[in-house]
This record gives C-alpha cells, structure tokens and sequence, in this order.
C-alpha cells in the first residue's frame, strides 16, 4: 500500500478534526500557525533535499502537544505559587486567565488549628464542665465524667484548662488605714469600690506599691503555705493542696472528634463547589492567540522535538534499507535520541523560567533593587539649606 507523505505544504481544516484532542482548532491564530509550523519542521528535518516520511496531521498533532504542555507547564506554577491563596474557593471559576491576589486565607486556616490548641481562638469549640471536690480527695478521673455524660461516644474530650487558682492576692491585701476612724473604707463600699482597690493606699501610695505588695503575698502563698496547683494526665486530675471540704472545681475541655471534624472539607453537596487540592484548581488549556512570542517559540521548539520523535520511530521500523548495488541505513535511533533530548532541555528552561518569575523571586529581586537604589543615593552629597 502506497501511503502518501508530506508533499510540501498543507491546509489546516477544523471541519476534519485535523487533531486528536481539537483544543485549539477553533482559535484562527492555531489555524493559521499549524500550517506554518508544518513547513517550519519539514524544512528543519532537511526537506525538500529529502523526503519527509509524515503526514500533515502528525505536525498538527505535535503543535497541539507542545501548546497543551506549554500550559500545563505554565499553569501547574501558578498553581504552586497560588494554591494557599485558593484552597477552598470556587472550583467553578476559570482561573486560566484570571490574576489571583494573594490572601490570607490558606494561612489562617493554618493558623486556626494553632489557636484552637493554646486556647486563643481557632475552629474547636471549648465546652465547660464541673465537678465537686470531697474532702481529703486528691485525684479525680475526667475521663469518668465524660463517660458519665456520654461523651465517650464522641471520641472522649480532652481536658485543656483547670480554673483551681489561689483567692486573689487582693482579697488578701492588709491596709492599715482600714478603720482608723476616716471612713475611707466605708466610701469606697459605698461605691463598689472595696473588693477592687486596698482602700486608702489607693490614694496615698504609688501604684508600685501595691503591685510588691500583692507580689509579696503571692509569694508568701508559694514558700510557706501549701500553693495551689495540679498536675494533669491523660484527663486525670490531681489537685494540690488536698482540699479541705467541698467545692465546685470548672474546667474547660474539647471533644477529640471535633478536631478531626474541623481537618476535613465541608459536608454536603458543597464539596464539589470547593478547590480542595491541586487536582481540581480550576486551570484549563491555555488560549493559544493570547500566547506571546517568548511562549510560541518555546511552543514550536517542542514541537519540532516532538515530530523528530515521531519521525524517528517510523524510520527505525526499518533501520535499513536495501536498493541495488548497496544499502541505506536510516537515522530513526538518532531523531529519537535528538527530540528525547531538546524535550528535556527545553522543559528545564521552561522550569527554570517560571522559578525565576515566582512571588517570592520577583519580590526578593524587588527588594534587591530598593537596596541598590538605596545604597547608591547615599553617595548623593547632602543639600545644605541656609535660612
């Protein structure tokens, strides 16, 4: 059978499905460039001197290629340098084409669960809890309570703060001008005053004072009485000192599936609306007439590589070639090694391009540039103003 080849020139018809995928059949610029770049690559692999054993579709096919690669390329770095800024957002938005403004909301996220363990804020919601201290009882099992309450079906709770304090040293602050007889005392009762403020000292002295003073106390609690304190295990209690009688001991806790349950994406219909990684970031193939120049030379570079590929497989299925008197080996293994090669090297300069234009690398050359900006005006001498 007699299949034709490349005969020198070829007419791109979208109405044929000239490429497998039809990407960018539709765009008049990829219309256009198809035909040119076909006789760009022929001309390249040494036609018309020799025969070019390929048909139209094949350089169509790799100009398609090279521009589907081109913009994953391009796409797979912005999402790497957009993914914190769009984690979360609408997956039924074009990015393609779009310029996202960096925010704060991939950090925050971070920041939450940071928040939610130190007690400062953060996604986990703190519920409060209390039991009685006996007499003579130290230690007390959490854990006992929550299964009391039924929380152990939720993965238990884990207890992360005790309110067992010492009485506040200004409940214990002696002031010696109480009851001299002035009344002091029973006017600051009168206004509310008392509980808050050591009555006349208030007046009389700096507020220095009263803070060594109630420094004082607080240390005197620590050396010579047994302090208040507790030691937490595991959700098990144990309080210092040994209490005495009765009283009601609060604490704040959370429940461990909570944790789990603030990790994980919103229930419900509205998880196929959400960008959760980067397999569903909204990025499509690019728009081959908004390509520039920089970008298409790439594009037909890696296309050519791509043909010489092709070309060299169907030459290597008969590496020799008998004719009367001698034989023609043909360079199939050559072509393969040729377009393997220009392939990895041109994506390495591609890499390579798109990490130096990064937010952090065009930030840190700004920052660069301000200094050097900087460091040569001070070598400007100093205007000198006379009134």
């Amino acid at each position: 059978m007699n299949i034709p080849i490349w005969p020198g020139s070829s007419s791109f018809d979208p109405k044929t499905q000239p490429t497998p995928y039809g990407y960018y059949d539709d765009d008049y610029d990829f219309q256009t460039s198809a035909d040119q770049f076909a006789r760009f690559a022929a001309q390249n692999l040494g036609y018309p001197i020799v025969d070019v054993e390929l048909q139209d579709i094949n350089f169509y096919n790799a100009l398609e290629r090279a521009t589907t690669v081109y913009g994953n390329e391009v796409f797979a770095f912005k999402i790497r340098d957009n993914q914190l800024s769009i984690e979360g957002g609408d997956a039924q938005v074009d990015l393609s084409n779009a310029v996202v403004t960096p925010s704060m909301a991939g950090t925050i996220r971070i920041a939450q669960q940071y928040g939610a363990e130190a007690g400062s804020g953060g996604n986990i919601t703190y519920h409060t809890g209390s039991i009685v201290m006996e007499a003579n009882k130290q230690d007390y099992d959490l854990n006992s309570w929550a299964k009391s309450q039924g929380l152990d079906k939720k993965g238990g709770i884990e207890v992360k703060r005790v309110f067992y304090e010492a009485p506040p040293a200004i409940t214990q602050y002696y002031d010696p001008y109480s009851g001299t007889g002035f009344g002091f005392q029973a006017m600051f009762d009168s206004f509310g005053f008392a509980s808050m403020s050591p009555a006349t000292n208030y007046l009389m002295m700096p507020l220095s004072f009263d803070l060594q003073t109630i420094q004082a106390i607080e240390m005197n609690e620590q050396v010579r009485k047994s302090n208040y304190s507790f030691e937490l295990v595991n959700n098990r209690l144990r309080v210092f000192p040994i209490p005495g009688g009765p009283a009601m001991l609060r604490f704040e806790y959370i429940i461990k599936n909570d944790r789990m349950a603030t990790s994980e994406a919103e229930a419900g219909d509205t998880i196929a609306n959400k960008i959760s990684s980067v397999a569903d970031a909204p990025y499509q193939n690019p728009i081959f007439s908004r390509i520039n120049s920089v970008g298409r030379e790439w594009i037909q570079e890696y296309a050519l590589a791509l043909v010489k590929q092709v070309l060299g497989n169907i030459r290597g299925k008969y590496a020799n070639l008998p004719i009367p008197g001698a034989e023609i080996t043909l360079n199939g293994s050559e072509l393969i090694s040729q377009g393997t090669q220009e392939k990895d090297e041109l994506i390495v300069r591609l890499r390579d391009y798109l990490d130096s234009t990064s937010r952090q690398a065009l930030l840190e050359r700004k920052a660069a540039e301000g200094q050097f900006v900087k460091d040569d005006l001070s070598q400007v001498p100093y205007t000198i103003y006379v009134a």
